[in-house]
């Protein structure tokens, strides 16, 4: 099966709340900043992903591949690693609390975009950091080289004010941003309830820490500076700077949505139809008896019924059972029982047995009885099975002999299917049943499974399946 190049896929900061990522293929993916609430990642192979700074808060990883992972900074509260692969997963600064929001980090998502709205917010955005961080570093060297208490103190008690402001004023709009797009329905009415609120929490901080801070502060300043300008300037003209930074903010933040839905929706439709041609290839692939069987099996029936009915009637019966098992199985599910398997094996076996006679010899072995509650693949024995049957066991005139072992080595499943028939031709490609199993083998465990045919030290064809692969997909 030809392995195709896929490049990773970049969702960055996007809205992914509650979708079905399930056994996708996502190795690489970028997720950071992302909102990822509720979403299910049930078998999925996240190996290599960024979902740093992302909110995990009731994700889904059972059984998911997140080798070499970077979850950093990001929210897992209520997350289900039940069965997942976090082998050298980076899990820094990660927090049980509710922490990080979409919210949070729409802005980086828009800073990201090289569009014209983009660069607006990154050259506005550049501007006002640049003209506070100036404004620091001149407030710090006042403070630093002037001789004068009284301006030192003032400049203190600014520096105080303004610190204390912007961190109300982003968890104030962070608080309310859920509330106000919930119950009012008109944006214009929302940034006009924002702006009352960090108006009035903001006067209350402002009078706070002038009462304990600032009261002799500003008198010994009036007393010592009565001429300068700034002191005529109205109380309401320092409440600008807060409203303005929280309806910047929240603006920002709906837009940053709005895009990042329309983008991430696309992705995810993109996403689906490649879950859903996986599922197509897995039905295709779905063993089904051979016709061949079928007619061999139904003319040994109608020749033993005059001549052995008893023999008859047990070969119908055990076809019976043969074709209850593989269509009366929830066709969704790929994967079952070893014990089920190998019971549907034996089944075939039977049938065989009553068409070869003494011709045919089988067994059937597991090393560990613990192996039989392992799941695989379903239909995965039979095919090879009746490979054996058909280019082995049928060829021969002597007795022929087919064993089935199940066993493990070296942290791998192998399960083993050995006949005494003709050897593999060494040019021999694989017939279609052998690939029917590499392809669903690939499509379900990439690079953890394998089929191999062997001549030496005996006929066999062995498939090996990594103890961590199936632990990521048992049920």
């Amino acid at each position: 099966m030809n392995e195709k190049t896929v490049n990773p896929l970049k969702m960055t900061a996007s809205s992914f709340d509650g979708r079905d990522f399930s056994n996708m293929n996502l190795e690489n993916a970028d997720f950071s900043f992302s909102s990822l609430r509720g979403t299910n990642f049930d078998g999925a192979n996240l190996k290599n992903a960024k979902i740093r700074f992302s909110s995990l808060d009731q994700t889904t990883f059972k059984n998911t591949d997140l080798r070499n992972a970077d979850l950093s900074f990001s929210s897992l509260t209520d997350v289900d690693l039940t069965g997942a692969n976090v082998e050298g997963a980076n899990f820094s600064f990660t927090s049980q609390d509710r922490t990080f929001e979409w919210k949070d980090f729409s802005l980086i998502g828009l800073i990201q975009n090289q569009g014209w709205l983009g660069t607006t917010i990154a050259v506005t955005l550049g501007a006002i950091i640049l003209y506070g961080i100036n404004a620091i570093v001149y407030f710090t060297a006042e403070i630093y080289f002037t001789s004068e208490p009284v301006r030192i103190k003032l400049y203190q008690f600014l520096i105080l004010q303004n610190v204390a402001a912007g961190v109300v004023t982003i968890l104030i709009t962070q608080s309310f941003s859920g509330w106000l797009d919930t119950l009012i329905k008109r944006i214009a009415l929302r940034h006009l309830a924002l702006t009352v609120i960090v108006f009035v929490v903001n006067n209350f901080l402002s009078i706070g820490i002038f009462l304990l801070f600032a009261t002799n502060v500003l008198k010994d300043y009036r007393e010592r500076y009565p001429t300068e300008s700034a002191q005529d300037a109205p109380w309401y003209w320092y409440m600008w700077g807060p409203i303005l930074v929280a309806n910047v903010f929240y603006f920002l933040s709906r837009q940053g949505k709005q895009i990042s839905r329309k983008i991430s929706d696309q992705e995810y439709q993109l996403l689906n139809l490649e879950k859903l041609k996986t599922r197509a290839e897995l039905d295709a692939l779905q063993a089904r008896i051979n016709p061949h069987f079928l007619y061999n099996a139904l003319n040994s029936i109608a020749s033993l019924v005059h001549e052995n009915p008893d023999k008859a009637e047990e070969m119908t019966l055990l076809l019976s059972k043969l074709f209850r098992y593989t269509t009366g199985r929830n066709t969704e599910d790929y994967f079952d029982t070893i014990r089920n398997e190998l019971e549907m094996v034996q089944t075939y076996l039977m049938v065989e047995k009553v068409r070869f006679a003494e011709r045919l010899r089988f067994t059937v072995e597991v090393t560990d009885a613990s192996l039989n509650d392992l799941f695989v693949p379903k239909f995965i024995l039979q095919p090879i099975v009746e490979n054996a049957i058909k280019h082995g066991i049928s060829k021969m005139a002597d007795q022929g002999e087919i064993v089935v072992r199940i066993y493990e080595k070296d942290v791998w499943l192998h399960l083993c299917v050995h006949d005494n028939g003709p050897l593999f031709p060494e040019s021999m490609g694989a017939g279609y049943g052998i690939r029917s199993i590499q392809d669903k083998l690939k499509l379900l465990y990439g690079e953890d499974a394998k089929v191999e045919l062997h001549n030496e030290p005996q006929k066999s064809v062995n498939i090996a399946i990594k103890k961590t692969a199936i632990d990521q997909h048992k049920k």
